[in-house]
């Protein structure tokens, strides 16, 4: 059984995500923590709850996602899991982030991608990948059929969906990801998304305007 802790973090108000098993093993994703006061409080829940942190995952590399890159990597030595196509968006996060007047250093740790369809075991559990690009060109959810969730990143949120005027965005790509890898899963499945309050994919199809269009 995976509990899942979510912490907003940064100006961006991103949604940091803690994952852990009966084992203590845990996954962090889309690390934001950009002040020393966002990585204590990760790192005191981490060390609080006893866990051990085995995986890194990436939903995409916007900066407001990747601020804790570096911090994850030098404190725990876990390498940073993503699609190849993000890599760009990564290589960018200097310049990106000097935009809104926010020093940040490039990422300076390893790096493993992974395709569309590809899956991440995690004790006795795992996750598909499934290639959701529109967000960024890159953009990838953590499927867990188990237990009927999704870690979507800026994919869908409560009534809206990604924005799309970032480089790299495409809008028609967007709504095709929710079309061809989204929507055919359960009405109950769990979205955990990247900013905002984690939603579920019935009420969606029913509330959510981008959605509703895709279905009309």
């Amino acid at each position: 059984m995976i509990t899942i802790q979510v912490f907003c973090f940064n100006a961006f108000q991103e949604n940091t995500y803690v994952l852990y098993n009966e084992k203590k093993e845990a996954i962090i994703v889309d690390p934001g923590c950009y002040t020393r006061i966002e990585e204590k409080i990760l790192t005191d829940f981490i060390s609080e709850q006893t866990l051990t942190p085995k995986l890194l995952l990436n939903t995409h590399c916007h900066l407001d996602h990747v601020f804790g890159n570096n911090f994850i990597h030098n404190t725990y030595g876990l390498t940073a899991i993503l699609h190849a196509n993000e890599q760009v968006i990564l290589d960018r996060l200097p310049d990106a982030a000097a935009k809104y007047g926010i020093p940040v250093e490039a990422y300076k740790g390893p790096i493993q991608y992974v395709e569309d369809q590809a899956m991440i075991d995690f004790g006795k559990d795992s996750f598909v990948v499934l290639l959701t690009p529109g967000h960024s060109p890159g953009s990838i959810c953590f499927y867990h059929e188990k237990q009927d969730f999704i870690l979507g990143g800026d994919l869908i949120f409560k009534d809206s969906v990604g924005r799309t005027d970032f480089p790299g965005c495409n809008p028609q790509d967007l709504m095709k990801s929710i079309r061809e890898q989204i929507l055919p899963l359960p009405d109950t499945l769990s979205i955990y998304s990247g900013h905002g309050p984690m939603t579920q994919l019935g009420r969606e199809r029913k509330m959510n305007p981008y959605i509703k269009h895709l279905l009309a």
